[in-house]
């Protein structure tokens, strides 16, 4: 009785030893993760070529990072110029693009600053320095605060001189920032995904969108296994196959919230 209990605990382990080693570790942007994405495209990732992924979904920056530390084995976040990077130096085997949204404004819904109006991010950002009204930064080298810090720098303005005044830099995740945006009635930068999923909207509105620099780009990367030997090459590759074919942009394109489509396909 006693060896046959010992056989059955031995087979439970080794099952789940099995599943364990056929699971890969996905570093994730967190917006991706937020909109809910992730629940509806990994069940059909499961049905149609059988792999589990466990989703790790902290700031693009922190991605990266893990994922140079081989703590994964396929990154998928937004910020090009870092993922480009990231092979180049030898951490990826090749980044394909994947899907795209786009960046937004947010802030008041009267508007006082009348930012629906105008058509130019530029003027959109020196209206807010100028004004010295509330601006949330996210300040936590996420795909979202890299693109923030890319659009003041195209505006040619220096917000962080006046960090703890009249801008914030809270160092939390969109829906963090967005809560507290909420509370004081503040401007912002987020990705579209977080703001359609987000509920408590409160006084915010979209207050300027369309602008060819808010365009948001993500990319997935393979991790390299000449660099992270422990990277499960063949599965990692299998998964990123999928999302890249007809199939997996098709079951993109059908990813929605409140009837509103999130991502657009691109891969390439």
């Amino acid at each position: 009785m006693v060896m046959i209990k010992a056989l059955y605990i031995f087979i439970i382990l080794l099952s789940a030893s099995r599943l364990v080693a056929g699971e890969i570790v996905l570093q994730s942007t967190t917006s991706t993760k937020n909109s809910g994405f992730y629940d509806y495209i990994l069940p059909l990732v499961k049905k149609s070529i059988d792999v589990d992924v466990k989703v790790v979904a902290v700031g693009t920056g922190q991605a990266i990072e893990n994922s140079k530390r081989c703590d994964g084995d396929v990154l998928l976040v937004h910020d090009q110029e870092s993922e480009i990077e990231f092979v180049d130096k030898g951490y990826g085997v090749k980044r394909y693009d994947l899907m795209y949204n786009d960046f937004i404004v947010v802030g008041p819904i009267e508007d006082e600053l009348n930012l629906r109006n105008e058509t130019d991010i530029k003027t959109v950002l020196r209206k807010i320095y100028e004004s010295q009204k509330i601006f949330l930064s996210r300040s936590d080298n996420s795909g979202t605060h890299r693109k923030e810090n890319k659009l003041w720098e195209l505006a040619n303005l220096k917000p962080l001189k006046y960090s703890g005044g009249w801008y914030l830099e809270t160092g939390l995740g969109m829906g963090a920032t967005l809560n507290i945006a909420a509370g004081k009635n503040a401007y912002t930068v987020t990705d579209r995904a977080t703001w359609i999923s987000f509920r408590n909207k409160s006084d915010l509105d979209i207050l300027f969108e369309g602008h060819p620099a808010l365009f948001n780009q993500y990319g997935i990367t393979l991790v390299n296994p000449a660099r992270c030997p422990n990277v499960k090459f063949n599965i990692a590759n299998k998964f990123i196959k999928w999302l890249t074919s007809s199939e997996g942009q098709s079951k993109i394109k059908e990813f929605k919230v409140k009837g509103e489509q999130l991502f657009f396909p691109n891969a390439n």
